[in-house]
Formats: structure tokens, C-alpha cells, sequence
């Protein structure tokens, strides 16, 4: 005949499926000793956050694999095509180069208005920028006999694509390919202020083979904006409907 306490442990061990973890964690206390099953947790490193086997991320938010760096510099991209490129690659943009190209010989003030609406998709962009611009460059012909006045007003729009694309400058070019601008390169901003002088530089003496290479950059990054177009659901309600009496 079962006592008492014997009932009282049955009844322990159906409602209790955890009771040998228990147990264990009883025995670890009494005796002193750790139980096999307890091994101690990893402590993650600070700044970390594991969402994976494969795959974490920085306290930033960037980014973290395997043999990764954490502090690591982001490597920049490099243009898609290069300055004097004119006529682009001969690829499925084949035809919008040579669009591009058509273009800033015969009417820059068009392409940096397209290249600015690309770039900033909001409504007025393209005729807020291409009549200043058309204004400067017809001063400029008129005063100094060239184009002279208007890459004063176009050259933030490169210095612009340069940081939405993580784009290679070209102090960071120079330092990659003869390593002479190092000291420029290591400070965050004075490499930011040493590029923005050279995206000035270079529409003030390459100002169309800026123009073009911006275009050609923008066309293969950014759709139009008048391709962006949301559908738009409209509900019809039904019609009226009547009921006819039967003959």
C-alpha cells in the first residue's frame, strides 16, 4: 500500500516534467559541486549582437560578418565609368549615353536639370535648377565668352552624388593610385572638404565631361521619376439594383 508521501511524489512527478533539472540544481547546491548539464554562458562582446550563425550586427547598426573588423572603414565605389568616358560603355545604357553625351555638348542646362530631378524625385526640381543655370550660362557666354558662371552653381550636384553612392573622390583616387594624398585621406573632414574642392575643380575646367559622367552614373543607379508612379486602387461602387415582380 502506497503512503502518503509516496502519492505526493507521483503526483509531483506528472505535473513537474522539469523536476530532474530541478533535482540536479538540488544536488549542485548540497554537494557543491556543478552538475553536467551546467556549463558556463558566453558573455557577448559589448557592441555586438548576435542575429545568426552567420550574421550579427554593430551597435551602429552596420553591418557584421565573419572575419570582419569592427571599426572597419566602409570601402568606397568606385564611378561606373570615367571622366573623359564620353560615349559610355557599350552595354544595355549604350543608347542613354550617347543621349548623355548629345546633351552636354548642345544643352548642358538640360542635362544638369535632368541629372538634379533624378537625383532629388521631388516636383519643380528640373525648373528650379535648369533656368538659373540656362540664366548663368548665357551671362557667361555674353561677359567672358564661355561657360564660366554656371559650374559655380552645378558642382554641389556632384559633390551630392558622390555621398548618396559612397563614390570614390578624387583625392582618394590620387592616394590609391600614387599615394599622395594620404594626410588628406585620414581625417574624415578634411577629406571631405579637400573632395568638395575637387568636384569644383573639375566643372570649372571639365565641366561637360562632368556633366556627362554624372548623367551617365545617375541613369544606371536611379530610375526616372516619372517611372515611380504608384498605382492607384479605385473602388467603383456597384450600381443600384432593383428587384423585378415576377408575372
Amino acid at each position: 500500500m502506497a503512503t502518503n508521501n509516496d502519492t505526493d511524489n507521483n503526483g509531483v512527478d506528472e505535473l513537474s516534467p522539469f523536476l530532474a533539472k530541478q533535482v540536479d540544481g538540488a544536488d549542485e547546491k548540497n554537494t557543491g559541486k556543478p552538475s553536467k548539464d551546467s556549463s558556463p554562458e558566453k558573455t557577448p562582446a559589448p557592441g555586438y549582437v548576435n542575429c545568426g550563425a552567420e550574421y550579427g550586427w554593430t551597435a551602429d547598426g552596420l553591418p557584421l560578418g565573419h572575419g570582419s573588423v569592427v571599426g572597419e572603414p566602409i570601402r568606397r565605389n568606385q564611378w561606373d565609368s570615367s571622366l573623359f568616358a564620353c560615349l559610355g560603355r557599350n552595354d544595355e545604357f549604350c543608347s542613354s549615353d550617347l543621349e548623355v553625351c548629345l546633351l552636354g555638348s548642345v544643352a548642358p542646362c538640360v542635362l544638369y536639370g535632368a541629372n538634379v530631378e533624378r537625383l532629388g524625385s521631388s516636383p519643380g526640381t528640373f525648373a528650379n535648377h535648369c533656368l538659373p543655370y540656362s540664366g548663368l550660362y548665357l551671362l557667361g557666354n555674353f561677359f567672358f565668352g564661355g561657360n564660366f558662371l554656371a559650374p559655380w552653381f552645378s558642382y554641389p550636384s556632384r559633390s551630392a552624388i558622390r555621398r548618396k553612392f559612397n563614390l570614390e573622390g578624387s583625392c582618394e583616387a590620387l592616394d590609391r593610385s600614387c599615394g599622395c594624398c594620404g594626410s588628406f585621406v585620414e581625417d574624415e573632414l578634411q577629406r571631405e572638404q579637400c573632395e568638395t574642392a575637387c568636384d569644383f575643380a573639375t566643372h570649372i575646367f571639365c565641366h561637360t565631361c562632368a556633366l556627362c559622367q554624372e548623367g551617365r552614373e545617375l541613369r544606371r543607379r536611379l530610375p526616372h521619376p516619372g517611372f515611380n508612379a504608384q498605382p492607384v486602387l479605385v473602388m467603383i461602387p456597384p450600381t443600384e439594383q432593383t428587384m423585378g415582380r415576377g408575372a
